[in-house]
């Protein structure tokens, strides 16, 4: 990756990240599931329109700001999947890309039902999905308790699409085949809950990365995995892919070599910090990114600028060296940089502009 021109820079490797949009597709497909990706991982419209390609309808986005930015470059399906409390700041981005295209967004209460109808004035474009709780324990309701929530849906004269949960305890060890086991349990029993209060449920939609491949038949109608497209190291050291599926790193220059001395163990620096790795780590992890090519070395520790790792042998690394990190969560990292560059495995093609980054709202 010497063409590089700076370092620390992201390079994604379009040859894999191809092919992972491709296994995803089939994927879905083969399991009659519709596939909709979180976009929040990229940002990049020009991979949301590859996705879009490989027979998704639309794409789930974490806020206003990213749908705005995907719909202006021409994907207007939309899906927020998140309990949003709409304010009158809201109302013009909501109704127009409801108008113009086709907007779901999520709550799991019915004071935030009311507060939605009340800023988009009801519009019927609007639609609903309820977020119930399939064991992650963050946002959402438990089945037995989205009855009112869809009781408000309908007095306000809004259209309720179905049910969405986030089964993000798949993120851990180990845990991925029961997360999807609990997703499909809680959303058919909500489904079941609406159907006795006389309620229809299009959609019941789930699917985190590293329970996608695990979705139960008959569960989840959607699923919205995100990393897939990429990987990273949290997924690969939960076995959920292969190295060969990781299509993005971030390429970074040895600066610091220094040998074991007294207490102090031999290690190298390099200029890839937390303002580009992010300091996102799960606790069981093994460090803060796995090395390409050297996948028993380890990232101890992150500085704004600077990243120590132990080294996987005694021969360390020259002053200069450039490596490739693959960063432990890769949607936090890709949201620290303004561009990527593109590669062919070989030599870099492209860049992308990171659009959506930093829209947090």
């Amino acid at each position: 990756m010497n063409q590089v021109p700076n370092t620390p820079a992201i390079v994604v490797d379009e040859r894999i990240l191809d092919a992972n949009i491709s296994a995803m597709a089939a994927f879905a497909a083969d399991g009659n599931l519709t596939l909709r990706p979180h976009a929040k991982t990229h940002k990049i419209a020009a991979i949301g329109h590859k996705q879009l390609a490989a027979s998704s309808p639309g794409l789930s986005v974490a806020t206003l700001g990213e749908a705005q930015y995907f719909f202006d470059y021409g994907i207007t399906d939309l899906f927020m999947p998140y309990p949003i409390w709409a304010t009158n700041d809201d109302a013009e981005t909501l109704t127009t890309l409801a108008t113009d295209g086709v907007l779901a967004v999520g709550t799991d209460s019915v004071a935030a039902v009311h507060q939605l109808a009340d800023v988009t004035r009801q519009h019927p474009g609007v639609e609903i999905m309820i977020e119930v709780n399939s064991g992650h324990n963050r946002s959402g309701v438990f089945p037995d308790q989205v009855v009112p929530i869809a009781a408000a849906i309908r007095d306000r004269n809004m259209v309720l699409r179905g049910v969405f949960t986030f089964p993000g305890h798949s993120n851990a060890p180990g845990e991925h085949t029961n997360a999807a086991e609990d997703e499909a349990r809680t959303l058919k029993a909500a489904e079941s809950y609406l159907h006795e209060a006389g309620f229809d449920v299009p959609v019941l939609s789930g699917g985190s990365s590293p329970s996608a491949l695990a979705t139960v038949a008959d569960g989840a109608t959607e699923i919205r995995p995100g990393v897939y497209i990429f990987g990273d190291a949290k997924q690969y050291e939960l076995g959920r892919i292969d190295v060969d599926e990781i299509a993005l790193t971030v390429v970074t220059t040895v600066v610091s070599r220094q040998e074991a001395h007294e207490d102090a163990p031999a290690r190298i620096i390099v200029d890839a910090g937390s303002k580009i790795l992010a300091a996102d780590r799960a606790s069981w992890a093994t460090g803060y990114g796995r090395v390409l090519g050297h996948l028993e070395a380890r990232i101890t520790a992150l500085s704004e600028h600077h990243g120590t790792i132990i080294w996987d042998s005694d021969d360390l690394p020259e002053l200069g060296t450039r490596l490739q990190i693959i960063p432990h969560h890769v949607c936090v990292a890709v949201n620290l940089v303004d561009e990527v560059y593109v590669s062919d495995g070989e030599n870099i093609i492209d860049t992308w502009r990171v659009g959506a980054r930093g829209m947090n709202s």
